[in-house]
């Protein structure tokens, strides 16, 4: 499972950082990867068809349980074969599709690290790993909606995309984090024998709230769905893929994986039936008022994923089955639509529904691939579509209340029932208009794919047991303990679930032939847009910017003195609430018996030069003053039998004064720059800031003193790095990688330093 990961990462780079050099000449060959890949995950069916678990760890990070594990059961071999399967049509459609792009390498590039993360984030097994791949898939699906990097809008929508979703791993990582606090692992796995203790935590709202909002935020729910529309400006391959196969459905694979352990409890349940419901429905009505052939879809597939949320909300074995069933429908029919609409934008130059009829004139391969596209989105027998509507209705008919769930979930499949036709239909039926005669068929690597989608699910669809013994049966054995037996038919004869998938049908229909897109509709829609969750969340981060520009401009204000002063006073904060309630002072005086002469003069000397150095004019003599205090200091190790401290504080603060003499001498007379109250509040800042160190110092110096570390040094220092000198051979050997990068850092201030010494500029009459 790795290797497979680590592929996609490799291929992806190579195409990034060598793309421009083939200019496209191998990009049908680019797609053999994910071919290759859907073969090997494709082999891996009939062992997890007998209950067969495939697992793989390798530690990373062990210390902190961050694990590289990776677990292949039924619920990851259908997300892994649909991001593949689907990756694989969308590779062979881009390279007729997208023929002759500059930097079609490229994006080839972005699908392939897309797809790589795809595949960690629904094969980990570890909730930390879990959230790098869940991050790797908005970073790389900002590169692929912002494709277009020309377009203001499309720039504009990866960037929402962007933080819509990235707030939403920041989220996620919380989550995980709690999550693995409460059961002391990260392993998804091993948190499923601790459901007990997990939703008795103090943690359980929080850690549940955390995780619904990341994801919400990936799967386009209410209020968040509004990021995934204006996605749309991604050319038509990145939206097929995000928005059937992959990036939108990693919030309900989340939740999906997450209900075994987090589900069961009222705010579980009750949260994700309402939110998915809500969603649902307000994207279902949506779809009456648009016009685009990718709005359309975009709002279909919010809907769609909203019916998902709603099944794992209602959480019932038959709702988990309808569930994963209702997931590779979508995935085949909203694939279809999206390439086939493709097609259309890419013959015709307009994806405007009221200026597109009697394409099956000229496209009629692309129009078979819509009708049946359109009759699996509606639920149309004998295909898949048929059999994940009525499972849909039963799950809603067997939930606690069945009525009104039934209800929103008959009006949902009615209105994407419509929205299917629209898209899938419309623009092939009625007159061709004129202007469209001219127009020829596609390269076969277009219209293919959307044909191999349909045709299978017209094949599941007369053998659902395909789909049963493959994916159905082995995700609810990872769901349930003990799942009941269940068959999956086309035909189960004249019931309540049969009346109402023909209500669904009739009634779609008849709104199909009514109801007609207009731009008065979506003008009217628009009008809306004040009260919408999009300009709500807008008009937040313009308020939330304006105040970061207030923030930085008090702080971030040029001044290198105030930007010290702010972080002493929150050193002095962070140590006063640490320190002083529970801080009590034990002096031994008998100690001060032994302060010689010597030290109490050092001790004056040292203070008379602060104080000079504070009050003086001059900058060489306060220069001066500071070296007095490092000198005391090498004074007082001497007399505390110290030499080699001693000898390397004389050297520090030699060097420091002659480096400080080199630089200062030549600029101006010591001017007091700053007010008298600013000096002030500085003054107060150092004396405050002085005496909390004392204080610390006296609290650290009362401690019981552990002398382990000392004593292991002094034991090993010779017998192991052959040394005498235990504070050399600490720094060199015990300690020596430390020792290294502050050498390192060191040298790389050097030679800033030196850079700017040899930084000159040009006469001006060479400044152009």
């Amino acid at each position: 499972m790795l290797t497979a990961i680590l592929l996609g990462f490799l291929f992806a780079i190579f195409l990034v950082f060598t793309g421009k050099f083939f200019r496209g000449k191998f990009a049908v060959i680019s797609s053999l990867i994910p071919i290759s890949l859907f073969a090997y995950f494709l082999s891996f069916i009939s062992q997890i068809s007998n209950g067969e678990i495939i697992t793989q760890k390798i530690n990373w990070i062990p210390s902190f349980g961050v694990n590289l594990s990776f677990r292949l059961d039924g619920l990851a071999l259908l997300f892994a074969l649909m991001i593949t399967g689907v990756g694989s049509l969308v590779f062979l459609y881009t390279s007729a599709y997208l023929k002759g792009h500059k930097y079609l390498d490229r994006f080839y590039g972005y699908l392939s690290l897309f797809m790589a993360a795809m595949l960690g984030l629904v094969l980990s097994d570890n909730l930390m790993s879990m959230f790098i791949f869940w991050e790797l898939t908005s970073i790389t699906s900002f590169f692929l909606i912002g494709f277009n990097n020309d377009s203001k809008a499309s720039r504009k929508s990866a960037l929402t995309a962007l933080g819509i979703t990235g707030i939403g791993g920041l989220l996620l990582l919380g989550g995980a984090v709690l999550l693995g606090y409460m059961t002391g692992t990260y392993e998804i796995s091993e948190m499923l024998s601790q459901t007990d203790l997990i939703q008795s935590h103090p943690y359980y709202a929080l850690a549940v709230i955390l995780i619904f909002a990341a994801a919400f935020t990936k799967s386009a729910q209410f209020p968040f769905h509004f990021w995934l529309p204006g996605a749309m400006k991604a050319p038509t391959p990145v939206s097929t893929y995000l928005h059937s196969a992959t990036m939108v459905k990693a919030g309900v694979y989340l939740l999906f994986r997450l209900s075994p352990v987090l589900g069961g409890s009222e705010l579980w349940h009750t949260t994700l039936i309402v939110f998915g419901a809500i969603t649902m429905l307000y994207s279902a009505i949506h779809i009456l008022f648009r016009t685009d052939l990718k709005g359309i879809l975009a709002y279909s597939t919010i809907s769609a994923l909203g019916i998902l949320v709603f099944l794992i909300g209602i959480g019932t074995q038959a709702a988990l089955i309808a569930a994963a069933v209702f997931i590779i429908v979508h995935a085949l029919y909203k694939a279809s639509l999206f390439l086939i609409t493709g097609i259309i934008d890419h013959e015709t130059k307009t994806r405007d529904i009221t200026k597109l009829a009697g394409l099956r004139k000229v496209l009629m391969p692309v129009a078979i691939a819509g009708f049946i596209a359109a009759l699996i989105s509606g639920g149309v027998p004998p295909t898949l579509g048929f059999v994940g509507k009525d499972l849909i209705y039963e799950a809603t008919l067997g939930s606690q209340y069945a009525i009104i769930l039934t209800a929103l979930a008959v009006i949902t499949k009615i209105l994407l029932f419509y929205g299917g036709f629209v898209a899938g239909v419309k623009p092939f039926t009625g007159k061709l208009p004129q202007k469209f005669e001219k127009i020829h068929m596609p390269s076969p690597l277009m219209w293919i794919p959307p044909l191999l989608m349909v045709i299978l699910g017209l094949v599941f669809g007369l053998l659902p047991s395909l789909i049963e013994s493959a994916f159905a049966k082995p995700i609810t054995q990872v769901m349930f303990e003990n799942p009941e037996n269940f068959q999956l038919k086309l035909w189960h004869g004249f019931n309540t679930v049969l009346g109402l998938s023909a209500v669904t049908i009739i009634i779609g229909t008849v709104m199909y032939f009514i109801v007609k897109p207009t731009y008065a509709k979506e003008n009217f829609i628009q009008k809306l847009d004040f009260i919408a969750p999009k300009d709500l969340m807008l008009k937040g981060s313009t308020a939330f910017e304006k105040f970061g520009k207030l923030w930085t401009n008090f702080f971030q204000n040029g001044y290198l003195r105030d930007y010290v002063g702010i972080v002493v006073a929150v050193i002095i904060g962070l140590i006063s609430f640490l320190l002083l309630p529970n801080f009590q002072l034990r002096l031994d005086y008998s100690s001060l018996e032994d302060v010689t002469v010597y030290e109490i003069a050092i001790i004056l000397m040292m203070f008379a030069a602060i104080v000079f150095t504070v009050f003086t004019n001059s900058r060489l003599a306060a220069v001066a003053s500071m070296g007095i205090v490092g000198f005391s200091f090498s004074l007082l190790f001497l007399f505390y039998s110290a030499p080699d401290l001693a000898m390397t504080q004389f050297s520090v603060d030699t060097l420091t004064v002659i480096l400080f003499v080199l630089v200062l001498y030549k600029l101006p007379k010591y001017l007091k720059m700053t007010k008298r109250k600013s000096r002030m509040k500085h003054g107060a800042l150092a004396v405050v800031f002085g005496s909390l160190m004392t204080l610390l110092v006296l609290s650290v110096l009362q401690e019981p003193k552990n002398n382990e570390i000392t004593k292991y040094y002094a034991e090993n220092a010779y017998k192991l790095a052959h040394g005498k000198n235990i504070v050399n051979v600490i720094l060199v050997d015990f300690r020596g990688i430390d020792t290294m990068i502050e050498i390192s850092v060191l040298i790389v201030a050097a030679l800033g330093v030196f850079g700017l010494l040899k930084l000159r500029l040009r006469p001006k009459d060479k400044i152009k």
